[in-house]
């Protein structure tokens, strides 16, 4: 985009000294015009009277004519000029105000005729797309969250009624407990990350760098896991080399965590969790990667966008929400890091991770 206004800008300026150059020789040529106009007139009215006064006088008023003349003429090219840019005014005040009313489908007609608002034109209508678009994820994320919000409250409240029958068994009563008991702790869940996010973006989230190992922090979150990939049966491949990284250690912490949880989460029962830390002198790279059920090609570009699920049905049992890996996406950009996904049709999906080290 800011090589199309670099281009834009250039061509005007082009174009306005073209038109400048024509304006001065129009106007040269009126004023040459407007005092032989000025002259003829004076002297076919002298020889209309039969009377010539001084020629101080006569140069006087030949002056004063054309000058007149110009006058007479600036005057109405001034108004109809204003007039022209009144209007293109009043369209940029509309566009600007429908703005502020909500309303972000306006465009203002670009004309290269308008000179040196050609920028500001271009400017209002990239802010009007943006502020739509803008618009767009608000009403998107309303809705997502009322929906996370939603399904569990149904849930809850369906089962809370059930609870009221009381020839409902002990066991039935058990299994309704323990539904209300996991909905809630899903609402928690969202409720705390919603948080987590919003603190992460709003630029005032504690951010700490410092020096650790960063493959005794991996390790450690492996190790903390241990019961849920036992529970599965998961064999974990790991290959941690000796790194030490300058990184806020809790909010990494927060990505391991996010992960390492997914990979367990989404790998079937005997299947193989990948972790691996390798470094080139230059960069850490940190791959996790698990044998589940491949993601589908077009969901791969929309992974790390909020609440989005390739996988619905899966992530509604198994209770995520997903912001987890939003989450994981704003933390690594904060520390100008890149994170990647690759699921091929192999069943093999990998997380890669890499970040600067410093020379």
């Amino acid at each position: 985009m800011k090589k199309r206004v670099k281009f834009v800008k250039s061509k005007m300026t082009r174009a306005q000294r073209v038109r400048g150059s024509l304006f001065a020789i129009s106007v040269f040529i009126l004023i040459i015009v407007y005092w032989l106009a000025a002259f003829y007139g004076t002297e076919w009215l002298y020889t209309h009277f039969n009377k010539r006064p001084s020629e101080v006088i006569v140069q006087l008023i030949n002056c004063v004519s054309g000058i007149f003349l110009w006058g007479m003429t600036m005057a109405f090219l001034g108004r109809f000029f204003r007039s022209q840019q009144m209007k293109f005014f009043q369209t940029m005040i509309h566009a600007i105000r429908s703005m502020s009313r909500g309303d972000f489908n306006v465009s203002v007609d670009n004309n290269p005729h308008n000179g040196p608002f050609v920028e500001l034109v271009d400017s209002i209508n990239n802010m009007a797309v943006e502020l739509g678009q803008l618009e767009k994820m608000r009403q998107e994320f309303i809705s997502n969250v009322s929906h996370e919000i939603q399904s569990p409250l149904t849930s809850i409240s369906g089962f809370s009624r059930a609870l009221q029958n009381e020839q409902i068994t002990p066991e039935e009563r058990k299994h309704y407990l323990e539904i209300i008991e996991a909905e809630s702790t899903r609402l928690s869940k969202l409720s705390d990350n919603l948080l987590k996010l919003s603190s992460l973006e709003s630029q005032h989230h504690p951010f700490e760098p410092k020096s650790y190992r960063l493959d005794k922090q991996i390790r450690n979150h492996i190790l903390a896991c241990e019961p849920q990939w036992v529970e599965k049966n998961i064999e974990m491949d790991i290959e941690l080399e000796a790194v030490t990284l300058t990184a806020d250690e809790d909010l990494m912490s927060q990505v391991w965590t996010n992960l390492i949880h997914n990979a367990i989460k989404f790998t079937p029962s005997g299947g193989t969790i990948g972790v691996h830390v390798t470094s080139s002198g230059e960069e850490v790279v940190i791959r996790i990667s698990n044998n589940g059920a491949c993601i589908l090609e077009e969901d791969l570009p929309h992974i790390f966008e909020r609440f989005y699920k390739a996988d619905k049905s899966r992530n509604r049992t198994s209770g995520g929400n997903g912001l987890g890996l939003s989450i994981v996406k704003k933390i690594i950009d904060m520390h100008q890091g890149f994170i990647s996904i690759d699921s091929g049709p192999d069943e093999k999906t990998t997380f890669t991770v890499r970040f600067s080290l410093p020379k």
